[in-house]
């Protein structure tokens, strides 16, 4: 049996405790979940990457099924490099449904051995996003209860 291992991309700037759900939830469907750290040389990133990294290990450090990458590039292309089938995103509202599906209906014309599963969040964690974490920390406010424990955003 091939083992069923699921890509779950993103840039994770920073981790939330949405991305923390998504992926516990998801963690019985597959063998393997990699956590990849996109580096897209157009963004700019308010959080290191070494930092998120550390992070996330860090929440993760006792789910043996989960690996922590960093790549950049196309994800199909690193999903194909991993031996990963499954690539998985998160759903927290209608937006980003459209916005996923599109990107998943071109992922499969690309790669037709590839499929994306989504997994909405609980309905408490789908007002959570990175962008709006990363405004609490930028204007000084207190971002601790939308990120998993051990976070520390002060750096």
């Amino acid at each position: 049996m091939n083992k069923r291992i699921a890509i779950f991309p993103g840039s994770f700037d920073p981790i939330t405790k949405g991305h923390e759900n998504i992926l516990l939830r998801a963690l019985p469907l597959f063998d393997e979940v990699i956590i990849a750290i996109g580096k897209n040389s157009n963004k700019q990133n308010y959080f290191p990457l070494e930092l998120r990294e550390k992070w996330i290990r860090h929440v993760f450090k006792n789910e043996p099924k989960v690996r922590i990458e960093t790549y950049s590039g196309l994800t199909i292309d690193f999903c194909k490099k991993m031996d990963a089938a499954y690539i998985l995103r998160g759903l927290r509202t209608s937006a980003d449904f459209e916005f996923e599906k599109a990107i998943a209906q071109n992922n499969k014309v690309m790669a037709p051995e590839i499929e994306t599963v989504f997994i909405l969040p609980v309905s408490e964690l789908s007002a959570i996003n990175s962008t709006i974490v990363r405004d609490i920390v930028r204007f000084g406010g207190n971002a601790s209860p939308f990120v998993p424990e051990g976070v520390d955003l002060k750096f």
